[in-house]
């Protein structure tokens, strides 16, 4: 028997209202959308459905009347429970009801602190926001007035925010030597050139050399705990340049925390932060973010001017309550990291018999795996169209959400096994782009990991 064609299979589903209703944002709206990693040129340009309906535990349904599976994303990693919990729903109804707003301030946000802290006891104090970048933001201003200094040393991702883009500023009006590809920092002043200092996770060597140069005037070390597992001693080593030099250390857990156990990611590997920042799962796909630190270090908010009426209403705090008390009693994290093996060990069992090399990393609960090919991107592409005609949302990617189900990552895998034979006879029939009913999709901007 001939393989099979990398066309055939089922047959393709209709997104067309979901298609011209975002040619019309594109005309409202720059960008198409609010968030990079939503915009469908990411996953399948002129194929991926682009708006929801409505969406409920791990199934969504499109404009055009399609459910599908989600195995990609989850949200963006806000739904670690799962689309339209009905706990968190309810706690933010009642919120809702009890007035979302008000002159005074709501009592969620105080219950909240506490229970953060006591889930990181090296903690004593917190800050709220609402949104992952702008907590980020308050962080590093927190950081710069504790030490009066101005360089932070960084790996990875974190926002959109001007002290973040600055490190995209090259030597001259080019805008050549981008640190992340992708993130163009037009409209950032050239006055924060300078300031910011990459390195890449698990080279210490690297760190120290920053604080070589510019100990006396490094404010923070900004990274995320983990991506992929720490080298042995890089995560105490990053500690040990920190307290040498007086400088804060902040770990972004906006994407890891409350991934492996209830609260950072930092709790296992065993590392302190002087600040760690929280959102995404910690709300449930609710807007609520979270600065929280060492006394000494967070006091410094009282000297340097941090506020916004938004960061006072009550839904937020409700809903990031109820999904910690859910998670802690679920025992979620378990669910998490075993559904996000299966998942890794399913791609490489397909990928083995497909005879399709990919390349699988991450932490369980949020998996990533990349086609190591030819023209790779269009692989990925063209993943996505044959899963989606499958009815599954899928990319490169698979964020663990509670809502998971065994058969869920059952049918998955299936599909997976499906899809892969068919890339791979596209990639040696060097046929990848012409099994594709559209353009490929963007790269994008990779973290500097």
């Amino acid at each position: 028997m001939s393989p099979p064609d990398s066309k055939s299979g089922p047959p393709p589903k209709s997104t067309a209202k979901g298609q011209a209703l975002y040619a019309k944002a594109r005309a409202l709206i720059p960008g198409g959308t609010q968030l990079l990693s939503k915009r469908p040129e990411m996953f399948l340009p002129g194929g991926w459905p682009a708006y929801y309906n409505k969406a409920k535990g791990a199934e969504i349904t499109d404009l055009d009347g399609n459910t599908y599976i989600d195995m990609s994303i989850g949200g963006v990693g806000a739904t670690v429970l799962g689309y339209a919990d009905p706990d968190v729903d309810g706690a933010v109804k009642a919120a809702i009801d009890a007035g979302s707003m008000t002159t005074l301030n709501c009592p969620e946000e105080v219950r909240l602190a506490e229970l953060l802290v006591a889930l990181h006891p090296w903690s004593r104090m917190v800050r709220f926001s609402r949104s992952g970048g702008e907590a980020m933001s308050i962080a590093v201003r927190i950081a710069r007035a504790h030490t009066g200094r101005q360089v932070i040393a960084f790996c990875g991702y974190h926002g959109w925010h001007d002290w973040y883009l600055s490190a995209n500023l090259a030597d001259d009006s080019t805008l050549d030597g981008h640190l992340l590809a992708g993130l163009a920092p037009k409209g950032v002043p050239r006055g924060l050139q300078g300031l910011m200092q990459p390195f890449h996770y698990n080279d210490l060597a690297g760190l120290k050399r920053i604080a070589q140069e510019h100990g006396a005037n490094l404010a923070a070390i900004v990274m995320e705990p983990v991506r992929n597992p720490p080298a042995p001693g890089f995560l105490e080593g990053v500690r040990q340049v920190a307290d040498e030099c007086g400088a804060v250390l902040v770990f972004d857990e906006i994407t890891a925390g409350f991934r492996v156990n209830t609260g950072g990611i930092h709790l296992t590997l065993g590392v302190d932060p002087d600040m760690a920042v929280f959102a995404k799962a910690m709300g449930n796909g609710y807007p609520i973010s979270a600065v929280l630190g060492r006394e000494a270090v967070m006091a410094a908010a009282q000297e340097t001017f941090i506020s916004s009426t938004a960061w006072t209403e009550r839904t937020g705090p409700a809903a990031a309550l109820a999904t910690i008390t859910k998670y802690r009693a679920r025992n979620v994290s378990a669910h998490l990291v075993r559904v996000g093996e299966r998942v890794m060990a399913g791609w490489r069992r397909a990928a083995a018999t497909a005879d399709l090399p990919i390349e699988v990393s991450g932490i369980a609960p949020l998996a990533h795996f990349a086609f190591q090919v030819p023209d790779a991107v269009a692989a990925r592409t063209l993943f996505t169209q044959l899963m989606l005609d499958r009815g599954y949302l899928a990319k490169d990617a698979f964020y663990a959400m509670y809502a998971h189900t065994d058969a869920q990552v059952d049918g998955f895998i299936a599909a997976c096994e499906d899809a892969f034979v068919r890339i791979a006879v596209a990639v040696r029939a060097n046929r990848v782009r012409d099994a594709l009913r559209g353009d490929v999709a963007h790269s994008g901007f990779q973290r500097l990991t």
